[in-house]
């Protein structure tokens, strides 16, 4: 029987990005070249691997099983690949990271700048979202997570980075106007500034510094999912709000916002480096998930 490498790697292309149209463009190749050779493949095996319909792709029992070994063939191959190159002196290679839109404008850009500048052979994707990401199908190599419960997927390599938390903040123009805030309740007659949307806008969850838990009511002014809209709000003196302390760092030294009630957070998060459980972690990958790991923490707090 002759093996042919190409189409395992093809194979496990088509696998993580759940169809033939989707691994052909990510792969900048004819679909009908990704068809032929997925095809080759199971009449060599003499197996199904994929069940194709006219608009799905779905991974058969057999497929299945079959994935993972060829995934870790892929790994190793990618990995060698990787090893050589870095062996002969400087980091090379690409890497795609993905993050939030807060963690993207106010702490990593910098970062990846000066690992860029360090490290010339080395290309990185930056890939901004709010939503999870599945790191295996979208092809990221590693993602900058932020949590406060343990993060459900125990097949990825997880390392913690920095604790975040979010205050609350005002502007001192608005404190001037009202009367001081004393105890979480008074929060309940102020226009509150939100992240995310109305669903369940108008309660805020408040963590004392014992760590007790509470609920308070608030009246929800405005509700963002970006966060430099809520804190130009906030400084422009339309009301309180809760962000991670990283966002607001500059408007504090400057004294366009102050923290109220300091006793109270809403989160107190944990940030986390994810990266996909495989064989082995090329050396550029890892480099950057270190260099994240060592500058991260002082741009946080």
């Amino acid at each position: 029987m002759k093996l042919d490498l190409n189409d395992y790697y093809y194979f496990v292309h088509v696998v993580e990005k759940q169809g033939y149209t989707a691994a052909a463009a990510a792969m900048q190749m004819p679909k009908s070249r990704l068809s032929r050779h997925v095809s080759q493949l199971e009449a060599r095996l003499g197996v199904r691997l994929l069940q194709r319909t006219s608009r799905h792709v779905t991974v058969t029992q057999e497929g299945q099983h079959f994935y993972e070994h060829a995934r870790k063939l892929v790994d190793a191959m990618e990995l060698a690949e990787s090893a050589m190159k870095n062996a002969q002196g400087e980091l090379s290679g690409k890497a795609v990271i993905s993050c939030s839109t807060g963690v993207a404008q106010y702490a990593l850009g910098e970062l990846l700048t000066e690992f860029a500048e360090q490290h010339p052979q080395v290309q990185i994707e930056q890939r901004v979202s709010n939503s999870i990401t599945n790191l295996i199908a979208e092809g990221v190599d590693l993602a900058i997570r932020g949590h406060s419960t343990d993060l459900p997927d125990s097949s990825l390599i997880q390392r913690s980075i920095a604790r975040v938390d979010w205050p609350l903040f005002a502007s001192p123009t608005l404190l001037e106007k009202m009367t001081p805030l004393r105890d979480a309740t008074d929060l309940a007659h102020l226009n509150f500034l939100k992240v995310g949307r109305f669903n369940q806008a108008n309660t805020i969850r408040l963590i004392d510094d014992k760590g007790q838990n509470t609920s308070q009511t608030v009246i929800a002014k405005l509700c963002s999912e970006d966060m430099s809209t809520l804190k130009r709000a906030a400084v422009a003196g339309l009301g309180v709000t809760s962000l991670p302390n990283y966002v607001c760092k500059s408007e504090l030294k400057s004294g366009e916002l102050v923290r109220v009630l300091p006793e109270y957070l809403t989160q107190a998060a944990n940030l986390s480096v994810v990266m996909p459980s495989r064989l082995g972690v090329p050396a550029h990958i890892k480099a950057l998930a270190d260099f994240i790991r060592d500058k991260l923490p002082s741009v946080m707090n």
